[in-house]
């Protein structure tokens, strides 16, 4: 009955993940409040008021007629490669990566963007390709395209975190479109075949480090091992129900590189314990249950691609962050969903809740046509 008083716009957006997130932003401000000395800014404000702001964008998104979707998948991925093209001409440096562009008053990192957009161009090239030429390994050579040429660009920034996660994103895709199984095992075969050599040849001296200092983080605790060792003290010392607010010694005495970054997981863990890690647990699970449940009631095999795919850039996300910083992987980059300080992070993981609301408002309208 109280849902008759609220507008049907309004009525239809899923809340409970929408109040779930919010919850989640507001617990990160709080840990940002901690990681800033006790001050609203430099994190904690800006946080709020970019969740917000994104919050607004993702609602937009939602009202996007799949007609329009589909028209701009190409065209918005294709000024995207142009953005990552610009960076290796005009990028800004920073941190020993060239990563960033500068846009009148707007940083963007558009390498950060190219993940949804993979997932989108993917979604309308497989929604377009006959059923039957999907087993046909014709059909791999153009997404295979579609997905190298972003990853050689980022690969140039230098960034292999984000190369991998647009490889992820991509595999998931095909995958969901139903190209034959053995084709991923093949690749995952090729993959262990060319690591070693990919090792010596392709990766930078410091992401080598990195590799060495996944497998033995104590051989250079000092040196390469510093981020893995602090982080895995700083969450170890939390134990249960944490330190208490602003009491966090390892990030307070900067022993914690990027405490407000990628390593917010250990900030937060020092201060809030188990307690609030599996509360932080608690809303992905709520965020990707439902993620993945908008992709298999999807109406059509693009919403179908796009909602999972968007589904699985989240994960990754969380996946990647959370194994880094407890030493279950190397050290790439990735930035926590929601909790960790940055605008394009935050801009891209809003841009895949947006598209899910969307693909769930597609699936809704279809089955009761009276809806909008």
């Amino acid at each position: 009955m109280a849902r008759s008083f609220i507008p049907e716009p309004l009525a239809t957006l899923p809340w409970r993940v929408l109040l779930a997130l919010t919850l989640l932003v507001a617990f990160a401000a709080a840990v940002l409040y901690s990681a800033g000395g006790g001050a609203m800014y430099p994190y904690a404000g800006p946080h709020v008021m970019r969740f917000a702001l994104f919050m607004l964008m993702a609602v937009a998104i939602s009202y996007a007629p799949p007609e329009l979707v589909r028209w701009a998948a190409y065209p918005l991925y294709g000024a995207l490669i142009v953005l990552l093209v610009l960076v290796e001409a005009l990028g800004h440096i920073s941190g020993g990566g060239q990563r960033w562009l500068a846009l009148g008053p707007l940083v963007l990192q558009p390498s950060e963007l190219m993940k949804p957009a993979v997932v989108l161009v993917l979604a309308s090239f497989y929604n377009t390709l006959p059923a039957g030429m999907v087993s046909n390994w014709r059909s791999l050579i153009p997404p295979a395209l579609l997905i190298g040429v972003p990853m050689a660009l980022v690969l140039l920034q230098p960034d292999l975190g984000t190369a991998l996660a647009v490889a992820f994103v991509g595999a998931i895709v095909m995958y969901l479109a139903g190209l034959p199984v053995k084709w991923f095992l093949g690749a995952g075969a090729a993959g262990i075949i060319a690591a070693p050599l990919a090792y010596f040849f392709v990766l930078h001296d410091y992401q080598r480090e990195r590799v060495t200092t996944f497998i033995n983080p104590a051989s250079d605790p000092l040196g390469t091992g510093y981020h893995i060792t602090q982080s895995q003290i700083a969450i170890g010392s939390g134990g249960i129900l944490g330190k208490g607010f602003g009491n966090g010694s390892q990030s307070h005495l900067a022993y914690l590189p990027e405490a407000h970054t990628d390593f917010v997981f250990a900030t937060m863990a020092e201060e809030w314990g188990l307690i609030g890690g599996l509360f932080v647990l608690l809303v992905f699970g709520v965020v990707l249950r439902w993620g993945w449940n908008v992709a298999r009631r999807s109406p059509d095999r693009f919403s179908c691609l796009l909602a999972g795919g968007m589904t699985a850039t989240i994960f990754f996300y969380v996946a990647i962050n959370m194994m880094m910083v407890m030493g279950l992987a190397p050290v790439v980059g990735i930035p926590l969903p929601f909790l960790s300080y940055g605008g394009s992070s935050m801009m891209t993981n809003m841009i895949c809740v947006g598209s899910l609301m969307m693909v769930e408002r597609w699936s809704r309208k279809i089955r009761s046509p009276g809806l909008s």
